[in-house]
């Protein structure tokens, strides 16, 4: 993963259940399974530094998702150097997929019109369905990649992308 700016899906996983504040969000009701984000890397150090403050516990939370990851790691990212801002798009089309849950109205869509950013799945969700969705729905979408995190530490990101 390089630094040049996109799209992605950080798929995080909650091993246990509970209860955390989500700044002025709301309360969210932590449940085991993945939890899927959308956002997007369009400043300085593009997804490679977004990324790596994703893998990061932040003392002082700024994001919604800053705060979940309290209860949830980091696994995989699903990523596109598209030069479009499609994070709207992905979030509407990753709602879709089978057994998606609005875990938290509102959570990392405080500047959009979108329901919610963050969705809830028992199971990892697919990604090759998620590409055919974009795909129908974004005729020349760029290239959708994804890669394994590893979280050996506090502050790192592996860099081991590919297509599964």
């Amino acid at each position: 993963m390089d630094a040049r700016p996109g799209t992605y899906a950080l798929l995080l996983r909650a091993r246990f259940g509970g209860r955390i504040q989500i700044g002025r969000c709301g309360s969210l009701a932590v449940r085991p399974g993945w939890y899927v984000y959308i956002g997007s890397a369009f400043g300085p150090g593009g997804l490679r530094a977004r990324l790596r403050h994703h893998c990061r516990l932040a003392e002082r939370p700024h994001w919604h998702i800053d705060y979940l990851r309290r209860a949830a790691a980091p696994e995989f990212v699903w990523y596109s150097h598209d030069p479009q801002h499609r994070e709207h798009g992905w979030a509407e089309s990753v709602g879709r997929l089978d057994s998606a849950q609005v875990p938290l109205p509102g959570f990392g869509a405080s500047d959009c019109d979108c329901r919610s950013h963050l969705f809830f799945f028992p199971h990892p969700p697919c990604l090759s369905v998620f590409r055919r969705q974009i795909h129908a729905v974004v005729p020349g979408h760029a290239r959708i990649a994804s890669a394994a995190l590893a979280h050996t530490g506090s502050d790192s990101m592996d860099d081991a992308s590919g297509e599964y």
